[in-house]
C-alpha cells in the first residue's frame, strides 16, 4: 500500500493552499446554515447537511465537497487519485486517496468560517419524505459546525437546528426504503482493543442518527442515479439480485444458528428484523453480506446499457456522489450531475474516463478488500493467540464446491475459520480445535475435533 505521496503530489496541494483557484462559476449559498455530521475524530469531511421545512414537507440542503474544483485534469494529484482509487482504513492506519493536508484540509468542509466549494444538492420532500424535485449547483457554502454522531443522537435539536428534523427525515426514508423491498444491513463496526494486556474485538452497533444520515447519502445517490440515467450518460453502482440458492444458504445457516425464519417472510423483512446485539442475529448478520457479491460500476456515455442498471439492496438505481475526499469515482460522477443539473455539457476529462472507471474501481475494491481481510485476520489472531490448543463449537456455515472449503462459523469469540468441509452438510454443528497461530502473517490453523 503506498504510504507516501510524490514530490510533486504534495508540491500541487501546497500550491492549492497557498493561490486557490476562483471559483467564478459557483453561486454564493454561504447564507445557508450547513452543519457536518462524522465520527468525532473524522476531519476528511465530504459532506454537510440543512434540513428545514417546507410546507407541510421537508427540504433537504446536502452539499458535497466540490474535489473537481480543486483537482485539475492532468495533474500529479489527479494521477495519484487514479492510482489509489480510494481511501483504506485500518486500526490506527490509513492509506488516503489525498493527501491529508488536501482531504482534511483545503478539500475537506471544515467549520471554520471559510467559504468551500461544493456540489449543493437541494431535495425538496412531500410530508411522507418522497422527492418532488431535486436541484445540484457549483456553490460556495460554510459548514457552521462540526458535529458528531454522539453529539446529534443526544440531541439532535439542542446539537444544532439545521439537524432537528434529521431524525423525522430518516425515519421518512428509512419507511420507504422497507415498503421498496430494499435492505440496509445494521451490522456493528468491530472494534479492535488492548485490555490487560490482552488483545480483544468487539462491536460497535450504529445509533440511530448514523442510519438516519445514511439515508440522506442514498437519497442523494440515487437522485443522481436518475439524472444520468435521464441524460444517458454517467456511471451507477449496480448489484445484482440474489440467486434463489444464496437465499436458501442463508435461510439454512439462520436455522442452524438457531434464528427463526419463517417461510412466508420475505429476506428484506427477516434482515429488518435481526437484532445485532444478539450473537446468533449478528451472525446472521454477517453472513447476509454474502448476498452483496457482485457489486459492481457500470458506465455509459450516449445509450444505456441493454441489462438492468439497478441496485439490488436497495431495491432502486443507485451512484457513488458523497464522498469524493475518499472514493475516486464520486468527483466524476458528481461533475456529471452538476453539468446535467446546470445544462452544461459534461466535460470532455470526464467523458474520456468514463469507459475505463468500472475496472480501475473494480481494482481498487478488490486492494480494499483484502486490505480488510487481512485487518481482521489479525484481529483474529490476535484475540485467538493465547488459546492454542482449545476446542470450539462451531456450525458449518457454507462449502466451496470447487475447493471443498469449509467456513465454520464460531460463536465465542466471534471469529471464522476455514478447513476442509468435503462430506459434511452445511448448517451441522461441530467442534474445531485451534492448532496453530501465526501473528506475522495473520493466520489461524483449525482441525477437526475427535
Amino acid at each position: 500500500m503506498p504510504a507516501d505521496f510524490p514530490g510533486k503530489v504534495l508540491e500541487e496541494v501546497d500550491g492549492l493552499r497557498d493561490d486557490p483557484p476562483g471559483f467564478p462559476g459557483h453561486a454564493d449559498r454561504t447564507a445557508v446554515e450547513l452543519v457536518t455530521v462524522d465520527p468525532a475524530v473524522s476531519k476528511d469531511l465530504d459532506q454537510a447537511i440543512r434540513i428545514e421545512r417546507n410546507g407541510s414537507g421537508y427540504r433537504v440542503h446536502y452539499a458535497i465537497a466540490d474535489v473537481a474544483a480543486w483537482v485539475r485534469p492532468g495533474s500529479a494529484l489527479e494521477a495519484e487519485a487514479m492510482r489509489r482509487g480510494e481511501t483504506l482504513y485500518a486500526p490506527g492506519a490509513k492509506v488516503p486517496l489525498y493527501p491529508d493536508s488536501f482531504s482534511e484540509g483545503i478539500g475537506s468542509l471544515l467549520a471554520d468560517g471559510r467559504p468551500r466549494p461544493a456540489v449543493l444538492w437541494t431535495h425538496d420532500l412531500d410530508a411522507d419524505g418522497v422527492p418532488t424535485r431535486v436541484g445540484v449547483e457549483r456553490a460556495l457554502v460554510c459548514s457552521h459546525a462540526k458535529l458528531s454522531y454522539e453529539e446529534v443522537q443526544a440531541d439532535a435539536g439542542r446539537a444544532h437546528p439545521s439537524v432537528a428534523l434529521l431524525p423525522v427525515v430518516g425515519e421518512l426514508r428509512q419507511r420507504l426504503e422497507a415498503e421498496r423491498g430494499g435492505v440496509s444491513l445494521n451490522l456493528p463496526g468491530q472494534e479492535i482493543v488492548a485490555e490487560n494486556g490482552t488483545w480483544l474485538t468487539r462491536f460497535r452497533s450504529p445509533l440511530p442518527v448514523e442510519r438516519h444520515n445514511a439515508q440522506v447519502s442514498l437519497l442523494t445517490g440515487m437522485a443522481a442515479a436518475e439524472l444520468m440515467v435521464g441524460a444517458a450518460v454517467g456511471i451507477l453502482r449496480t448489484l445484482p439480485a440474489a440467486t434463489p440458492e444464496a437465499i436458501d444458504r442463508l435461510r439454512l445457516s439462520a436455522g442452524a444458528l438457531g434464528v427463526d425464519w419463517p417461510v412466508a417472510q420475505s429476506y428484506p423483512d427477516f434482515v429488518r428484523g435481526l437484532e445485532p446485539g444478539e450473537p446468533a442475529e449478528l451472525a446472521v448478520l454477517a453472513r447476509c453480506t454474502s448476498l452483496f457479491r457482485g457489486a459492481g460500476y457500470r458506465s455509459f456515455d450516449g445509450s444505456l446499457p441493454g441489462d438492468d442498471l439497478g441496485h439490488s439492496a436497495l431495491a432502486a438505481r443507485y451512484s457513488h456522489v458523497t464522498a469524493p475526499l475518499r472514493r475516486l469515482v464520486d468527483r466524476f460522477a458528481s461533475e456529471i450531475c452538476v453539468s446535467i443539473g446546470q445544462g452544461e455539457p459534461v466535460p470532455g476529462w470526464v467523458r474520456e474516463n468514463l469507459a475505463g472507471l468500472p475496472e480501475l474501481m473494480a481494482a481498487s475494491n478488490r486492494r480494499a478488500r483484502s486490505w480488510e481481510h487481512s485487518v481482521v485476520d489479525l484481529a483474529e489472531a490476535l484475540v485467538l493467540q493465547k488459546r492454542v490448543g482449545e476446542v470450539f463449537d462451531a456450525v458449518l456455515i457454507d462449502v466451496n464446491p470447487r475447493s471443498g472449503m469449509g467456513t465454520f462459523q464460531i460463536k465465542d469469540p466471534a471469529v471464522e475459520a476455514k478447513l476442509p468441509a468435503e462430506g459434511r452438510e452445511p448448517g451441522r454443528a461441530v467442534r474445531v480445535r485451534l492448532d496453530e497461530v501465526d501473528l506475522s502473517e495473520g493466520r489461524t490453523v483449525f482441525s477437526h475435533a475427535v
